[in-house]
């Protein structure tokens, strides 16, 4: 969810029987070209026939009227050359039919490569809202905190993924949920939604993480399917100077200490993905891990340290977040996001999120700041 902030604005799709203000400039073009060529050479009825390339390619940029107004511009044009030249009139005829064929048929292609255009608009308006609705927007400070949060969907096009996030204020402090699951499409965006629902109710309810896990873990268990799970971090902030990790099969977090060192949060006893506890008799353990003034931890999904360049190596994350730490989260991650994108050339094939939070260093008490009850956090936000 770039909060992904990974795509840019969409042009305005070709409406049925409208077309593009750029107007149909290329086919007209190549009408002009066919008769400059004609009236150089004096070929008759040689080149005539290429007519029919103007209101063909038409129908790949301009709606049905482009399409007609240039292929009524081409019939007019080979009308009044085949005239000039004197060619006769059943092989003009034939060409003429032939370019009233090719521009019914191209309008036709257009008027239909509109409608799908108009259609992947509205799909993308629903995945919009689906996203937002998903994965909220996270305010730049929540409680205590500074946050960022970037997010790149590997299908560009819909914009959502099977990677998750959250972060809640809450009674019993801050807590944040970044995680996987397992596939794509959208019955990973079901399982994703699933998850973050979950777990937006037990952080209020649980005084206890682990107890928040829990109840992900039980609701999985009812709702997934025997080879599907869910590979998830899940932090809080229940008191000043510490927080608590719990890592369920995921990648581990990259703990910033105020000097800048960077540390991998590695779980002494690894605990199975979220929805496979029935399978093992391993249950994951509360890690407390001291974050004092200026420290930071960035949690990610493995879309960011699968990514791989033309030599096919992996994105060194840790070396990454070195170069471009800083004191602001947002700006941090933007540059972390960039050097992403140019390693693997420009396209993730696998979605990736990443969310980094940093307590700032201030005289201010660090005091958890309770979840405004039945609100968004884009509305507690505003």
């Amino acid at each position: 969810m770039s909060q992904a902030r990974n795509h840019g604005g969409d042009p305005s799709p070709t409406r049925l029987f409208g077309h593009r203000s750029a107007g149909p400039l290329l086919p007209v073009l190549i009408v002009c070209v066919v008769v400059l060529v004609d009236l150089a050479g004096g070929a008759g009825m040689t080149w005539l026939p290429l007519l029919v390339a103007g209101p063909a390619l038409a129908a790949t940029t301009n709606g049905p009227r482009g399409v007609l107004c240039v292929g009524l511009l081409a019939a007019v044009v080979g009308a009044t050359l085949g005239a000039r030249d004197g060619a006769p009139g059943p092989e003009l005829a034939a060409v003429l039919a032939a370019l009233a064929a090719v521009t019914l048929a191209s309008a036709l292609a257009g008027a239909l490569r509109s409608r799908r255009e108009q259609v992947l608009a509205d799909v993308r308006s629903v995945a919009e809202a689906a996203q937002h609705a998903l994965l909220k927007p996270v305010p730049a400070t929540v409680g205590p905190f500074e946050v960022a949060v970037r997010y790149s969907a590997a299908a560009a096009e819909a914009r959502i993924g099977g990677d998750l996030y959250a972060l809640v204020p809450t009674p019993y402090g801050v807590r944040l949920i970044v995680g996987d699951v397992r596939g794509k499409g959208l019955p990973a965006v079901g399982t994703a939604a699933l998850v973050v629902g979950v777990f937006r109710e037990a952080a209020y309810d649980e005084p206890d993480l682990l107890a928040v896990v829990d109840r992900i873990e039980r609701s999985l268990a009812r709702n997934l399917g025997a080879d599907d799970f869910v590979t998830a971090v899940v932090a809080g902030h229940p008191r000043p100077g510490e927080l608590e990790v719990v890592n369920c099969g995921h990648a581990p977090p990259l703990l910033v200490r105020a000097p800048g060192d960077v540390v991998p949060v590695e779980s002494p006893h690894p605990a199975p993905p979220l929805g496979l506890r029935a399978l093992t008799d391993q249950r994951p353990d509360l890690q407390v891990l001291p974050f004092a003034d200026g420290d930071q931890l960035l949690l990610y999904t493995d879309g960011v340290i699968e990514a791989r360049d033309r030599r096919r190596e992996f994105y060194p994350l840790a070396e990454g977040l070195s170069r471009h730490l800083g004191d602001e989260p947002a700006r941090t991650l933007d540059s972390l996001h960039e050097e992403l994108l140019a390693h693997v050339g420009g396209r993730l094939h696998d979605d990736a999120a990443l969310l980094l939070i940093r307590k700032p260093t201030s005289d201010a008490p660090d005091v958890a700041q309770p979840a405004l009850e039945g609100l968004s956090l884009g509305e507690q936000a505003a």
